[in-house]
């Protein structure tokens, strides 16, 4: 509007001059005057713009207009609440499977993806140099045995010798030493042969538990040991799947502030839902059972565990789903989010009062679906509020009401 009022002011200027400077000539020379205002039919135009400008450039006063707006009367009513999360799979029990003993492996006794029985054997290593390290383990423990009974009768002996007074005491304590010694180089050898019989033993490598097996990065002939990078086998117990999921700090601590303690939120947690990732809902229901004791100093988020049975064997280990945690309420108040909008972390809607829009402050329930709020504070049945476009909307704007639900 400024620039307008400068932009006639400076037209009017233009015009005032040229008028001076026509007045003059007119006195000077009328008959010339008159000739040129036949003549001149550009000086008429200047005149009657400048005049038209004038006129346009006196404001016009502002209207007040009503916006029509869509509302919602605020009522109790029940509901439900879902929250989701984005969770990893992983099973109850997942096994690396890896060598005790070093060698080549000789025999592959599982395939790829194979149904695994706890105490399976899986792969072979070559056995013949832990078969002969079990064979001479065996022969030092028969020969530490003959030198005790060879020990033993020596020390009878002396024992005979030295009551006659034939021997000294030296002589007996010798012979006894000599003994010990010999019992004690038996229960080496014989300890020898276990670790050798156990080294033999593990050469069948087996499952410890029941599961599915993954992929196998190895093939016959490998030489493997126990500090390999990768595991021979990976062996997954797919009967019960755990769902890994994390959640803030603040909402853990809500749940704790409404249920006491954290073993109280555990068992009041409602049963959990999972979305697999091709947006199916998985036909079993699970249960939160676990929460971490730390806190991920990084995200400042808490690791939270639900179990799901997995009788189909639908859920697989290292998949990735989402976990939907529903929260029901009775006698509450829902709006959709499109009626709020935020000031430094404050959630505020617009009341309809008297035909105008009057701002009021609400605190919303920690969780939420993404699209609507649960007002724990702020709203009271019979209230209306803007239920969309609450945040294009002044304090005091006038409304005219269409209301929706």
């Amino acid at each position: 509007m400024y620039n307008y009022l400068s932009f006639c002011s400076f037209i009017v200027y233009i015009i005032s001059i040229f008028l001076h400077r026509q007045y003059i000539r007119m006195i000077k020379n009328f008959k010339i005057f008159m000739m040129e205002i036949g003549n001149n039919r550009v000086f008429f135009q200047y005149v009657f713009l400048g005049l038209v400008l004038l006129t346009g450039c006196k404001e016009k006063p502002q209207m007040s207009t009503v916006g029509t707006y869509k509302t919602m009367n605020i009522s109790l009513s029940n509901t439900t609440v879902s929250t989701s999360y984005s969770a990893s799979i992983r099973g109850k029990q997942n096994v690396e499977i890896r060598p005790q003993v070093s060698g080549l492996i000789t025999e592959i006794r599982i395939d790829e993806g194979a149904a695994i029985k706890k105490g399976q054997s899986l792969f072979i290593i070559d056995q013949l140099p832990y078969q002969a390290a079990l064979e001479t383990a065996i022969a030092n423990v028969t020969s530490a045995q003959a030198k005790v009974a060879t020990a033993q009768l020596t020390a009878d002996s002396k024992q005979e010798l030295f009551r006659e007074n034939v021997i000294s005491e030296y002589d007996l304590q010798t012979a006894q030493n000599s003994l010990l010694e010999a019992k004690a180089a038996l229960a080496q050898a014989k300890a020898n042969e276990v670790n050798a019989r156990n080294n033999l033993s593990y050469t069948v490598v087996k499952s410890p538990v029941d599961g599915i097996a993954g992929m196998i990065p190895y093939r016959v002939g490998a030489l493997v040991n126990s500090s390999i990078s990768e595991p021979l086998v990976m062996v997954s117990s797919e009967d019960e799947m755990y769902a890994y999921f994390s959640m803030t700090e603040n909402q853990l601590l809500s749940m704790i502030g409404e249920n006491g303690s954290v073993a109280s939120v555990i068992e009041n947690m409602p049963s959990v839902r999972m979305l697999l990732n091709n947006g199916k809902s998985y036909d079993v229901e699970g249960k939160i059972d676990a929460v971490s004791g730390t806190i991920d100093t990084r995200t400042g988020a808490i690791s939270i565990r639900a179990s799901f049975a997995n009788p189909a064997r639908m859920l697989r280990n290292g998949s990735t789903a989402t976990v939907v945690i529903p929260f029901e309420r009775t006698n509450c108040i829902v709006i959709p989010q499109t009626a709020t909008f935020e000031i430094q972390d404050k959630v505020y809607v617009y009341k309809v009062v008297d035909g105008k829009a009057v701002s009021a402050e609400i605190i919303p329930f920690r969780l939420n679906n993404g699209t609507e709020y649960l007002v724990e504070s702020g709203l009271s049945a019979g209230d209306i509020i803007i239920s969309e476009g609450a945040g294009l909307l002044r304090e005091g704007t006038p409304i005219q009401t269409a209301e929706t639900k």
